[in-house]
Formats: structure tokens, sequence, C-alpha cells
């Protein structure tokens, strides 16, 4: 059984490259703040992080679907399909609140 965290070496780096971009975003939004900048402008990067995250969740949810939850259909372990199947649900229960 894979590890609940494993993530293959390729999307792993990805996804780390992504949160770096987003971090310095935040920053960039932090200086914007400090600055005084007009508030659409910080408004702007505000929404351009936002969507930087949801790419973030989007590629996490495929990689647990291709790597974690496909290791538990593959291994043909009832509970642990249920698990990974319950799990989604719980997380998209508390997406959609």
């Amino acid at each position: 059984m894979a590890p609940r965290h494993a993530t293959a070496r390729h999307p792993k780096q990805k996804t780390l490259d992504r949160l770096n971009r987003v971090e310095g975003q935040v920053r960039g939004i932090t200086r914007m703040i400090e600055e005084d900048r007009y508030c659409i402008d910080v408004l702007n990067q505000l929404q351009a992080v936002r969507a930087a995250l949801v790419g973030v969740e989007k590629e996490m949810l495929k990689n647990h679907l291709h790597h974690c939850v496909e290791g538990a259909i593959v291994s043909g372990n009832a509970t642990e399909q249920r698990r990974k199947a319950r799990e989604l649900i719980e997380l998209l229960a508390r997406a959609s609140r």
C-alpha cells in the first residue's frame, strides 16, 4: 500500500513550483498593501492568488486519484477502497459549504 501522501516526483516538483509562485504573489500583495496601492490592483492580485491555489488543488486531487485512489482499487482491499471513497466524499462535502 502506498503512503497516504505519495506523489510522483514530477507532479510533486510541479506542485512545489506552483506554490512557490503563489508565495511570491502573496509577498507582492503584502508590499502592495504596505505601499497603499490602489484597492482594485490589490483585489486583482488576490483573485490571481485564489485562482492559482485552485489550480494547485486540482493538480493535487488529480494526483490523489491517479496514485492513492487507483492504488486502493488495484490492491483489491475493500476496506482501503471504502476509506479512499469516504475521504473524497468528505473533502467534496467540505468544499461545497
